[in-house]
């Protein structure tokens, strides 16, 4: 487990992968984050997750967490580029390949 801060820490941020928008906000301690689904089919699902992350190379990072009904998440997200790259497999075993921009909503940068 990764025991450096999240730099996104206490940020929040949007992505839309075109049929889904969605809000991510990171916990002041880097372990959790609190996601919202805002538009598209699953919209009104929101939750608090432990993540885990790690840098990469180029300064993108792969965020993973699994959701209480078993889903599985990954995030490819490039804060300063503003871009994500997710994919997750539902509880009931579909598997999804979303890509979209992702850009902050507290004003900050990347």
């Amino acid at each position: 487990m990764n025991t450096t801060l999240f730099p996104m820490a206490g940020r929040r941020f949007e992505v839309d992968y075109g049929g889904l928008v969605a809000e991510n906000a990171y916990a002041e301690d880097g372990r959790s984050l609190t996601y919202a689904i805002t538009s598209g089919a699953l919209a009104g699902n929101t939750a608090t997750v432990s993540f885990e992350w790690r840098r990469l190379e180029g300064g993108a990072f792969a965020i993973s967490w699994q959701e209480a009904d078993g889903a599985t998440v990954v995030h490819i997200d490039d804060f300063d580029a503003g871009r994500s790259l997710a994919f997750f497999t539902t509880a009931d075993r579909q598997f999804h390949r979303l890509e979209g921009p992702l850009h902050p909503l507290d004003g900050g940068q990347g």
